[in-house]
């Protein structure tokens, strides 16, 4: 559902924002998308993190501690306990060009949506998955949740229906970054948790970090590397991770077919427990 459930524009009730900001101009800026249970932001350490982290990379000025505390206020004012917030981070409005010298203060744009509404079943039963044809090419802003998601847009628009819960995309060279909305993971042979190096392209999720965090405490083994689709013939299983949704096995991607296995189920009881909790 794309309705908000409420918006707040630096700090207050608002849908209204600058016709020159560089967010809608060029796409400058980064986002956040925070499920809300029982009014909590799950995984907030982590998405705060990243958006302190981007904002450095891109050298956007920005009292995260602030942005954190409106965001607070925000909930409590809405009154909704279940929901997606989205957090939007803009250089703001100035400059003249692509040249950003003397821009403002940032924009923090905030809003709340409802969670969305896929099968209960797809974190139970899996879900197939295909490739999708558009490529991804190398980025100096890899790992980064920025505001200009053009690639997600166009490989999503591949598919309609329900026959495909995601679809993964690969660079020029063949690899395997990531789904449009998800990061991907298979167990190999040796039972370690195998995830795409996001140092070319690709978003470093939220809940991929979570995992790569917890793993040893969990008594397993995750490995960053280059991921070719040849690999996932070999996988024992494979999953999909996203901070909203959770973990959805991975049963299909074109001629192959996977299990909905013991590995993948232990982890998605981790990160279904932290996002419900």
């Amino acid at each position: 559902m794309l309705l908000s459930l409420a918006s707040w524009v630096n700090g207050k009730p608002s849908e209204m924002i600058s016709i020159t900001d560089r967010g809608l101009s060029y796409g400058d800026g980064l986002f956040e998308t925070i499920r809300v249970t029982n009014g909590r932001q799950t995984l907030d350490y982590l998405h705060w993190q990243r958006l302190l982290s981007g904002a450095r990379r891109l050298g956007i000025t920005l009292d995260v501690e602030q942005v954190w505390r409106e965001s607070l206020l925000f909930l409590e004012s809405s009154g909704v306990t279940e929901a997606v917030l989205k957090v939007i981070v803009t250089r703001g409005s100035g400059g003249r060009g692509y040249n950003a010298a003397g821009c403002g203060q940032a924009s923090r744009i905030m809003s709340l949506h409802a969670l969305p509404e896929y099968p209960k079943h797809y974190a139970i039963d899996g879900v197939n998955i295909r490739f999708c044809d558009l490529r991804i090419g190398q980025s100096s802003f890899a790992g980064l949740k920025h505001l200009n998601r053009l690639e997600q847009v166009i490989a999503r628009s591949e598919w309609q229906g329900a026959a495909y819960a995601e679809g993964l995309l690969r660079d020029f060279e063949g690899r395997i970054i990531e789904g449009t909305m998800s990061n991907l993971f298979f167990i190999d042979h040796q039972e370690v948790i195998v995830t795409p190096s996001l140092v070319r392209n690709g978003v470093a999720g939220v809940c991929r970090q979570y995992i790569m965090e917890q793993a040893r405490d969990w008594g397993m083994e995750v490995q960053e590397k280059d991921v070719f689709p040849d690999m996932l013939d070999k996988a024992r299983e494979v999953f999909i991770a996203n901070s909203v949704n959770g973990i959805w096995p991975v049963v299909s991607c074109d001629h192959r077919h996977w299990p909905v296995g013991d590995i993948t189920r232990v982890i998605r009881d981790k990160v279904t427990g932290v996002l419900n909790a």
